[in-house]
């Protein structure tokens, strides 16, 4: 029984050929399950191999071959290797189980994320030791408006995280999330703004576009990402994140501590250029706190 909509096009429609081959494996025909328990078996050979060494293998016939490629939406068998390629181009830590924990007593989990933790704050303290951070901070500390920029998990959560650190410090920001937003902002700018953007990667077409358009307008660009990306290249100033994944794939990533050292790095530097200032500004805002919910001399300010 062939569960498809019928062939399509690659360029027409992206899909996810192993979660297709997987929903559509319980209705095919017997021998071209075989064909599909083959595939995600092994996705690299399989993308790898030639239609006969894949029907030998699972014990079909070219034509089987043939007829599941057409069966899980690809209009032939080149597609469909074209698209097992693809998929395995994400990596084997994502398509096999992890291998099973080492004889003894099993590590804890705590120690586990504390360790890559630990691990990622190292790579990158070097980098930041490096990294032009009190130019950055100069420029944040001159600029009539400070807009921070991130999208997707950490990114956005850290623009807000840097939004939080400099209205303490008494500068003028606001951070957004939504890309729209971001280039209507963008193309508000002047001279004196500075446009501070969050990316592991570097390489999300809506920041770079929106990086771009705050550029042609003079805007300066601090960036926080990958050294060697797309970002890297349109900053005025770089705050370096390298991020290593382990293939521990099932904790969000450590990265996100990296950036945030880079932040705390970046905000301590203006707030140390500006000293009475920042002094009093947090003095103020400790005596507010105080005022209203009580607390001893080292409490945080805020929770």
């Amino acid at each position: 029984m062939n569960t498809a909509a019928g062939p399509v096009s690659l360029d027409a429609v992206n899909f996810d050929i192993v979660a297709r081959i997987t929903e559509c494996a319980p209705g095919l025909r017997p021998a071209e399950r075989q064909v599909a328990a083959l595939i995600l078996d092994d996705l690299v050979q399989a993308a790898r191999a030639p239609i006969g060494e894949l029907a030998e293998r699972a014990g079909v016939s070219i034509a089987t071959v043939t007829r599941f490629a057409k069966a899980v939406g690809c209009l032939d068998v080149r597609e469909l290797k074209l698209r097992l390629a693809q998929a395995a181009a994400v990596g084997q830590r994502f398509l096999r189980a992890s291998a099973p924990p080492a004889p003894g007593a099993p590590e804890p989990l705590a120690t586990r994320v504390f360790d890559e933790v630990h691990a990622a704050l190292a790579r990158n303290h070097e980098l930041l030791c490096q990294a032009p951070v009190a130019q950055a901070a100069a420029a944040l500390r001159d600029a009539r408006m400070i807009y921070a920029f991130g999208l997707g998990g950490g990114s956005t959560a850290l623009a807000d995280e840097l939004r939080f650190r400099l209205v303490r410090l008494g500068r003028p920001v606001a951070s957004y999330q939504d890309s729209l937003l971001q280039r209507m902002v963008a193309s508000t700018v002047s001279r004196d703004c500075v446009i501070v953007v969050l990316s592991i990667s570097g390489r999300v077409p809506e920041l770079l576009d929106a990086c771009r358009i705050a550029r042609d307008y003079g805007a300066t660009v601090i960036a926080l990402t990958a050294p060697a990306s797309p970002l890297a290249a349109l900053a005025d100033w770089l705050l370096p994140i390298v991020a290593s994944e382990t293939d521990f794939i099932y904790k969000p990533s450590s990265s996100r501590y990296a950036m945030m050292m880079a932040l705390d790095v970046l905000v301590t530097e203006l707030a140390l250029s500006q000293p009475d200032e920042s002094r009093e500004l947090l003095r103020r805002m400790k005596h507010t706190l105080d005022a209203h919910r009580g607390g001893g001399e080292r409490q945080p300010l805020g929770d």
